[in-house]
């Protein structure tokens, strides 16, 4: 019974990550035609950080806030792995770089989850 149970959760994680991978091709298909579309490459890093290839999800969010800083949803996801990678300073840079283009924007709920996140961290 046991062996059975082991092949079951080989076989989901194989799967699983073939249909991560699968997702992967999909989006990098999609970016060959249209390389800077921000949703395809916000989609792309999160697909990234999903099967642990932390370090191109952030050259993709930083690619994004850095060509685009009015794409306010990308600045939460960028801090929050630059957290997972124990990467505070750089993160509460970004957190504070995310609030201030939200007050730009004036997009209140951003700013509020972003602000909420940022003193977690912080305090």
């Amino acid at each position: 019974m046991q062996l059975i149970a082991n092949i079951g959760r080989i076989l989901i994680t194989k799967f699983g990550y073939l249909w991560f991978m699968d997702r992967i091709e999909k989006l990098l298909g999609f970016l060959a035609q249209q390389p800077t579309d921000n949703f395809l490459r916000h989609a792309l890093a999160l697909e990234y950080i999903k099967i642990g290839k932390d370090e191109e999800a952030k050259a993709l969010f930083t690619a994004i806030v850095t060509e685009t800083p009015s794409y306010v949803g990308t600045y939460y996801h960028l801090a929050k792995l630059l957290e997972k990678m124990q990467q505070t300073t750089e993160a509460i840079t970004w957190y504070e770089k995310g609030l201030e283009a939200c007050k730009l924007a004036g997009d209140k709920h951003a700013y509020s989850e972003l602000q909420a996140a940022y003193e977690d961290l912080i305090y």
